[in-house]
């Protein structure tokens, strides 16, 4: 079974911009859960991405994901993950986004990745820090373990919706990124009095 990959180049491209999307949450679970889904054999990946279901690639990113939720519950290593995020976190996304495109030539997936995947991917990542910001901001950092946990959450969900129903997923993704705009404005508007007191 190919979740929705199978129905065209359309919803390969939706599955891999859903998959952008979450590893712009977490670097390493959207590789790691598809390339346990594709050693399943419930997926098919690209021909030169077929390394990400080997042992060796699923080692290393259980691993990484292991230390990247662990670590981004504790108070100044998540904002020095943050930083780190800027660079990893559209690395991922152009290589999830390009997992899917089974019907793209390589060029023309090289391209796409790059320019859509790691986009994305650094946008929900900038997103998500300043929305942890703010938190740090208004409960001096009290209430980012349970950000982080709500980021785990969706992380995972964004991948497996990616995987079964990619058009599900980008709309709910598009709304999500409106509501977490105007969370973050709110935060920071609330941030600002306290700021000014001090």
């Amino acid at each position: 079974m190919d979740a929705g990959w199978d129905q065209g180049l359309f919803f390969q491209i939706l599955a891999g911009l859903g998959l952008a999307a979450a590893a712009g949450l977490r670097a390493f679970l959207p590789p790691l859960v598809v390339g346990l889904m594709a050693r399943a054999d419930l997926i098919t990946l690209r021909g030169d991405l077929d390394w990400l279901a080997g042992t060796p690639a699923l080692i290393i990113f259980a691993t990484a994901v292991a230390v990247e939720v662990l670590a981004d519950k504790v108070p100044l290593l998540d904002h020095a993950l943050d930083v780190v995020g800027l660079v990893v976190k559209p690395a991922a996304g152009a290589l999830v986004l390009a997992a899917p495109l089974v019907d793209m030539g390589p060029l023309a997936t090289l391209l796409l990745a790059l320019a859509v995947g790691g986009t994305l991917a650094g946008m929900v990542h900038v997103t998500k820090s300043a929305l942890r910001l703010a938190s740090t901001g208004t409960t001096g950092g009290m209430g980012n373990p349970a950000l982080s946990l709500a980021e785990d959450g969706l992380s995972l969900t964004g991948t497996v919706l990616a995987v079964v129903a990619p058009l599900l997923l980008v709309l709910l993704l598009a709304l999500s990124l409106l509501f977490l705009r105007k969370i973050v404005h709110w935060m920071q508007a609330r941030a600002r009095p306290r700021q000014s007191t001090s």
